[in-house]
Parts: C-alpha cells; structure tokens; sequence
C-alpha cells in the first residue's frame, strides 16, 4: 500500500489552503462532476452560468428543464447530449427522495457508491468525488493529477484510476474536511508542477522520498 498520507503532509504544509470544489451548492458540484467529464474547467464555467441563470441550481428547476433545453444550456462543455441526458438521470434519481441527500444516504449506507456507479454517466472517479463534496465521504479521488504525482514519486504500474485507488490507504481517521483537502491540494501542484521536466523539477516534491 502507497503511505499517501506522507504525500498529504508535505502538500499541506508548502501548499496554499483554499476551498475545493469550487462550488455555492451541492447541487452544482452534482453538475459539475459531469459537465468536467473529458473538458477543461473553463468551459464548465459557461456551462454552470447558464444553468444558474435558468435554475438558480435549485434541484427542483433542474429535474424539470427538458433535456433539449438543458442540453443546449451545457452545450459548452462538450458532449453536451449525454451529459444531458445523465444530468437528468441524476436528479431524476433524487427526485425520488425528495432530493433529501441525508434520506439517501442513510437508506444506501455502504451500497452508496454501488448505487452512485450504477447511474448514467457515472464512472469511479465521479463517485468518489460525489461521495466526498456531496454525501461528505470519505475517498481517496484517484484522478489523472493524482496518477502522474505517484508516477513521479517512483510508484509504479498506478496509471489508471483503479490501480492507484486500490494502492492509496488512508488512515481510519481521515476526515471528510481531509478528503477534499488532500484532492484540491494535489490539483494544484498538478497544474503548477507537474506540467513537464522542468516544473517538476522546480517542486518541492521533486527530492521527495517515502519513509
């Protein structure tokens, strides 16, 4: 197993705090888990301000908007007909409970994630960030900046999302403020560090070695 938290406590103390993921609601961090699918945060944003004008992100106008309507107001991100189409699935699924994100939870307990990879649009690392910044789980989000910040550290054969999350223990007492800590931490050393050579080597992780 990859002692991550050794990871953890040097991101943290040469890293800059802020919050992840960038968000107002729950609801809009549902959305953007799947409008950033295979797309660039930038045009998410197009995407979120269009749905926030229409909707106000209350799940309530989301579940209701037509899938053609909806799927123009996120034609910007890109692929903008099945990311529709699992959008609607997603609040249709809500809906169901009332969009009460406790009810669910409670009534899922372990099968969460089970049930959360079983809907329209939603692969592991969807889940895990689901799990995290809306059912405020605990996750390990083994995502592409993950994967290349342990290749550099030398940890081999982790490049898929599968590989480096069965290889990542997190202690038991990892908290959910923790999760999305260590999440919006890697990101940005990923997009100031791990670019190229030269970015890498220029980081403070570039002589890092586990213990």
């Amino acid at each position: 197993m990859i002692p991550a938290m050794e990871v953890y406590e040097q991101l943290k103390k040469n890293m800059p705090e802020r919050l992840w993921w960038p968000a107002e609601s729950k609801w809009e961090i549902i959305i953007g888990s799947i409008l950033v699918q295979n797309t660039n945060w930038t045009n998410v944003e197009y995407s979120l301000h269009h749905l926030r004008e229409r909707t106000q992100f209350k799940p309530e106008k989301i579940a209701d908007l037509p899938l053609d309507e909806l799927q123009e107001l996120i034609r910007p991100s890109g692929f903008f007909i099945n990311k529709g189409k699992a959008i609607q699935g997603i609040f249709s699924w809500l809906q169901e409970f009332n969009f009460d994100l406790f009810a669910i939870e409670n009534h899922y307990g372990d099968e969460l994630r089970k049930q959360l990879l079983g809907l329209r649009g939603v692969g592991d690392e969807t889940a895990d960030v689901l799990l995290v910044y809306v059912f405020d789980g605990v996750e390990f989000i083994a995502d592409r900046y993950a994967q290349r910040l342990f290749s550099r550290l030398g940890i081999e054969d982790v490049d898929s999302y599968k590989k480096l999350k069965k290889r990542v223990y997190l202690p038991e007492d990892f908290s959910t403020a923790e999760a999305k800590e260590f999440h919006g931490l890697i990101v940005d050393f990923g997009k100031d560090f791990l670019k190229n050579d030269e970015t890498w080597s220029a980081g403070f992780l570039a002589d890092f070695t586990f213990n």
